[in-house]
C-alpha cells in the first residue's frame, strides 16, 4: 500500500515537472499582437451580428407578408 502512494506521488511530481517544461516552450503573443487579434475578433463578431440582424429582419418581414398579419 505504501508503494502505491509513493508511485502516485512520483507520477504527480513527474506530471507537474512536465507541465512546467511544456509551459516554457509556449510562445506567448506580444501585447500588440494580442490587441490586434482582439480587434479582429470583435470586428468579426460585430459584422456577424449585423448580418444576422438583417437576415432576421428580412425573414420577419417576409413571414409577415406571407402570413398576412
Amino acid at each position: 500500500m505504501a508503494e502505491n502512494k509513493t508511485a502516485k506521488k512520483a507520477k504527480s511530481t513527474r506530471f507537474f515537472k512536465e507541465i512546467k517544461s511544456e509551459m516554457k516552450k509556449v510562445t506567448w503573443p506580444s501585447r500588440e499582437q494580442l490587441f490586434h487579434n482582439t480587434l479582429v475578433i470583435l470586428s468579426f463578431v460585430a459584422i456577424t451580428t449585423v448580418i444576422l440582424f438583417l437576415c432576421d429582419t428580412a425573414f420577419n418581414k417576409l413571414l409577415t407578408y406571407i402570413v398576412g398579419k
